[in-house]
């Protein structure tokens, strides 16, 4: 057995310490996407790997037998690839999809059905947002440059950002209830936009928003094709049984 695990989220350094200490052959793979990824207990192959095509060959030249896809649940286009690129050769694939967050009592949510629809939901009238959604898409909101945006991010920009009224905090998460509540509060916030990523590491400002009767608009995720699993013990139990079945 030799795994491949596509990586960049908590439970995905999570499952490389399990598959660590089961001393099951593995290659972490992160995008690159950030200049000082967290270290990780097991080999490690940094950036992207030419489309479908690519990973396929990639597959075949280290003779994988197994592909985790622990991506975040809005790295759509690694996902689909991976899906298009196992089913090609017959590599199993398994996907750690954490469970999506549900507003409770006293949340104040309005779902939009994708990143590209959430600059619409904002009011005309100038307000203080957090925007919560990394920085890929930030140049979607150029198009209500009225609003002064809060921006939290793991690194500094390389470029010069592409709103005009911008405050960017440079922090690496996981965040507190009490860290989000004050910097809401130390920013006059007025909106919160994030996306449905799920789990229990980025959920804080969600319960901060509650708190503080903030409106928060969040984005549904993507359709992924494939099989999904909602926790390490449940993707380790089905490397097991693969590994039994002879995949």
């Amino acid at each position: 057995m030799r795994v491949l695990l596509l990586g960049g989220t908590t439970e995905a350094s999570a499952l490389a310490v399990r598959l660590a200490q089961a001393r099951i052959d593995t290659v972490f793979s992160y995008a690159g996407r950030t200049r000082a990824p967290v270290l990780q207990p097991l080999p490690t192959r940094i950036g992207g790997f030419g489309g479908v095509q690519g990973l396929v060959n990639y597959l075949k030249s280290k003779a994988i037998s197994h592909v985790i896809d622990a991506t975040h649940p809005f790295a759509a286009g690694m996902s689909v690839n991976a899906f298009a690129a196992c089913t090609q050769i017959g590599t199993a694939l398994i996907r750690l999809e954490r469970a999506p967050w549900v507003a409770q009592v006293g949340d104040n949510w309005t779902i939009v059905d994708q990143i590209e629809n959430m600059p619409k939901a904002l009011p005309d009238a100038p307000a203080r947002v957090f925007l919560a959604i990394g920085k890929q898409q930030i140049g979607l909101f150029s198009v209500k440059p009225q609003h002064h945006y809060v921006l939290r991010l793991v690194d500094a920009p390389d470029a010069p950002l592409p709103l005009p009224q911008t405050t960017v905090v440079l922090a690496r998460g996981p965040f507190t209830t009490h860290e989000d509540t004050a910097l809401m509060r130390d920013h006059g916030i007025t909106h919160v936009l994030a996306k449905n990523a799920g789990g229990s590491a980025a959920r804080a400002k969600l319960i901060a928003a509650r708190a503080l009767r903030l409106p928060v608009i969040m984005a549904a995720r993507p359709a992924l094709p494939g099989a999904a699993l909602d926790s390490v013990d449940a993707v380790m139990g089905w490397l097991g049984h693969s590994a039994l079945r002879g995949v």
